[in-house]
Order: C-alpha cells, then structure tokens, then sequence
C-alpha cells in the first residue's frame, strides 16, 4: 500500500486558476533570482516583529488572542486609511489592529472571554476600534466576533484550546475543522465554475499558534502542507520584485486604485498566483534550506512589505471579509 501523502485542499484547487490565468503571471526568471539570493537563517514571527510590546498572557489567553486577532485581520484600507493611536504613535493595518486589542485589554474589555463576545455591545467594539474614521467594514467585524464567540461557547465549551484537541495536532485537519465550524473563515471563490480555496485567516491562525508555541505544538502534523496567504501585501510585494506581472487593464485598475471586485477573475487569479509563485519559491529554497515552509517565506515577504518606498505600486483593492 502506497503512503498516503495529504495535500492541502488550496493548493488542489487552485491549479486550474495557474493554468488558466489571463490576467497575472509568474515571472520564472525574477523568482529563481530571489530564491538564489534568499539567504534568511531564521524567519522572524511576524507577532515578534510588532513595533510596539504584545500583552504579557497566559498560553490559554494567547490562544484566544491569536483567535480573536485573525477573525479580525481583514480589509483595513480606505480614504483617509484607518489608523488608530496607541502610547503616542499611530498605527494602520494589522499593527493598528494589535494596537486596538492591546488596547482594549489595558481597558478591560475582556475580549478574549467567548461569553463576552457572543453578546459584545456594539458601543464596545465601536470604542474598542476607535480612530481617526470608522474602521471598513465594522458591522461584519461585529457580527464575525459574535458569530464566532457563540460558536465557541456552544460548541467548544467556550475553549479554544478545545478546536486544537479535537484536530489531534494535525494541521490540516486543524484547518478542515476551523472552515467547516466558522464561516467567516471559510474562504473560497468560484472560478469558471469550480470552487477554489484559499482560506487566508484560516492558515494565518493555525501558523500563528504553531509559530507562537513552537515547543507546546513542534508535533503539529502537516505544519509545512499550509500555504501562502493570499491577501494584499503578499502579492504586492511580489509585483515590486518582478514576480508577479500584470496584464496592462488590470495594472491600469490597480495602479489607478479602481476597486477590483471580491470573486473576480482578476482577484481569484491574483490570489492564486501568489500562492503558486510561493510553492515555487519553496521548492526552490528547499535545496539549500530544507525544512523551509512555505509560510516562512510569507512571512518573510510580509515583513519586507512593511518597508515602504515611493516607488511602490498600490495593492489590488478589493472589499472582502477574507482578507
């Protein structure tokens, strides 16, 4: 009998997307020059690179941080874009929301109690997100913790911890277990008929946990089966080293900031290219740094993105929940 060898739903399904692209695609030759010069010995945690001190908690209370923190990391920009002050600076993005939940808890708000967040006041989050204009998409934001937190209460005894236990340390059961139970984390398209998964928060949490609690979880199964993150910076990032390329309407759509809208061809082919051209990199990198994943990489590129230039590009602009 043959190993069975699991494979990540996402990458399954997006190979049609890659086979099919008119819109994006990878540049070979630019991606074999940054995977030759890549030389990172240690990928930094993203949550470590925060340009300000996390909340010192628990393990329990971490888990339900990192809970709460990713059925939130969704779609922050706009005009003005969102910023949120904390201890005399000011943050956009996924700082600006670190900041808020950091924030929130100096407060006391007890964000990471599921009780309290089944039934969380409008007024609170309102409080909570406070900034220089209304953080986008607000109500979905107050439905998803709510959502999320009663999901939590009646099905998992209010522990997150408890989603972890029933995957039996196996990632990509993990996953299967967190899309199937939160539909906010459920993140697909439809692409020329075909449903294609990328389910970005999903995989940002589980790599969270697994990156947080390196010796608690080194046992996690299928760790290295999880995928890029299909989100803004990533294929931004992408595009400014080359590896990424556009065809001319959409680099007019996105570099004139038109909105390019949630279940496009354009946004799924975006999506799916960056995740492909991060499988690339991977495969590459593996001959000289063999236990390479691919959200190390990720992370890597997310970290470099947050080093902005004036000749950057914009990022595609979508309204989404998913990322």
């Amino acid at each position: 009998m043959k190993n069975y060898m699991p494979m990540n739903p996402v990458l399954k399904s997006i190979r049609p997307v890659i086979e099919k692209s008119k819109f994006v695609r990878i540049n070979k030759g630019n991606l074999l020059k940054f995977c030759s010069d890549f030389e990172l010995k240690e990928v930094p945690f993203w949550l470590d690179c925060a340009p300000f001190p996390l909340q010192r908690l628990s393990d329990k209370e971490w888990l339900n941080f990192i809970f709460v923190s990713s059925s939130l990391d969704f779609c922050f920009w706009g005009e003005p874009k969102w910023k949120i002050e904390y201890k005399g600076n000011f943050y956009d993005g996924a700082w600006g929301l670190l900041a808020a939940l950091n924030k929130a808890i100096e407060k006391g708000f007890p964000i990471l109690n599921f009780k309290y967040l089944a039934k969380i006041p409008e007024n609170d989050l309102k409080e909570i997100f406070k900034g220089n204009v209304e953080i986008p998409l607000f109500k979905e934001r107050l439905n998803i913790l709510r959502e999320n937190g009663k999901i939590l209460v009646e099905k998992f005894g209010g522990d997150f911890e408890n989603v972890i236990r029933k995957s039996k340390m196996d990632a990509l059961k993990l996953l299967k277990i967190i899309v199937e139970n939160f539909p906010s984390f459920n993140d697909f398209a439809i692409y020329k008929g075909k449903k294609v998964f990328f389910h970005k928060r999903a995989q940002l949490l589980i790599g969270d946990i697994y990156r947080k609690f390196k010796e608690k979880f080194q046992n996690l199964k299928n760790i290295d089966k999880l995928t890029a993150l299909a989100d803004y910076k990533i294929p931004q990032i992408l595009r400014k080293l080359g590896i990424l390329e556009y065809s001319e309407e959409l680099t007019e759509k996105i570099d004139n900031k038109i909105l390019i809208p949630a279940g496009s061809e354009e946004e799924i082919e975006i999506r799916a290219n960056t995740i492909w051209a991060i499988e690339l990199m991977k495969g590459e990198i593996k001959k000289k740094i063999p236990k390479i994943m691919a959200i190390d990489i990720d992370s890597h590129l997310w970290l470099l993105g947050q080093k902005k230039s004036p000749e950057d590009k914009p990022y595609h602009l979508t309204r989404t929940i998913f990322y």
